[in-house]
């Protein structure tokens, strides 16, 4: 009997030991990434977004694979600036093209000095290219681009980014089509210098549109906004008042985490990809 009370007290089985040690092992590992910055954290995957001239996305996908292997998707976007600042970039048009690859980590830096340096991002009017952090992805996926990864462990590996040391974010906007230029021309007011629009449409979200008592049209404009971390509020604060839920836009507003950058102002061709400065 006191052998029974122990086992229903104590239960030792080969699952709930596994179990137990899994849990201190976890917490242990959590307790060493925090001490080393992410130094000896397992390898990820991160997201690249590249927003450059229509027809040069293939290049950079092309330099992802050349320094790893990349899973990469492309789609047409248009930029917002002004037609003075267009004329100043030396752009003609506002197309753009939009590239997002899942990366290894291990090769972030490579790839974005690659990128800057071939396809000379430092330049005005060539684009901009950042990196997000991804808190999930497909397991096959991840185990098949990491497997092409380069081996060395330190390349991108210098401290992982955290609230205290990111810079900037990524702002994006859905809105009624028809009222992106509404929503931008807030976002400059508040700080924002320029951003790229693409063209969307809304899926199955009649219980989404029940629980926020908000009816979305199907036809969209997403925005997408990259500022310093400190103009983030500002910025979403003016979308929000001008083409927020509330208003005819019907604007739904969240932002992102960014890690990296290179492009204007964030860096010069000698200089490796990192966070970016002024």
């Amino acid at each position: 009997m006191e052998g029974t009370e122990k086992s229903a007290r104590w239960p030792v089985g080969g699952k709930t030991l596994r179990r137990v040690t899994g849990r201190i092992r976890d917490k242990e590992n959590a307790r060493g990434r925090e001490k080393d910055g992410g130094r000896n954290a397992r390898p990820r995957l991160k997201l690249l977004v590249g927003v450059v001239a229509s027809g040069d996305g293939a290049e950079v996908a092309e330099i992802c694979n050349s320094v790893g292997a990349a899973l990469s998707y492309s789609f047409e976007g248009y930029g917002t600036a002004r037609t003075a600042v267009l004329d100043y970039l030396g752009l003609g048009e506002s197309e753009k093209q939009v590239i997002i690859s899942l990366i290894p980590e291990s090769a972030e830096k490579a790839i974005l000095d690659g990128i800057q340096k071939e396809m000379e991002l430092y330049l005005v009017g060539k684009g901009i290219c950042f990196t997000l952090p991804l808190t999930g992805v497909s397991s096959i996926v991840a185990n098949g681009l990491l497997k092409g990864a380069l081996q060395d462990k330190s390349n991108g590996r210098e401290g992982r980014m955290t609230a205290e040391t990111r810079k900037y974010d990524l702002i994006v906007a859905a809105v009624e089509s028809g009222y992106a230029d509404e929503a931008m021309n807030a976002a400059r007011e508040a700080g924002a210098a320029g951003g790229t629009l693409i063209k969307a449409m809304t899926l199955n979200n009649r219980k989404a549109e029940q629980l926020i008592g908000v009816t979305l049209q199907q036809e969209t404009e997403i925005l997408i906004i990259l500022t310093k971390c400190e103009g983030k509020l500002p910025i979403m604060r003016a979308i929000q008042e001008t083409a927020g839920l509330k208003t005819d836009a019907g604007g739904v507003l969240f932002s992102l985490p960014v890690d990296n950058l290179i492009g204007v102002g964030s860096m010069s061709p000698d200089t490796g990809a990192g966070p970016a400065e002024d």
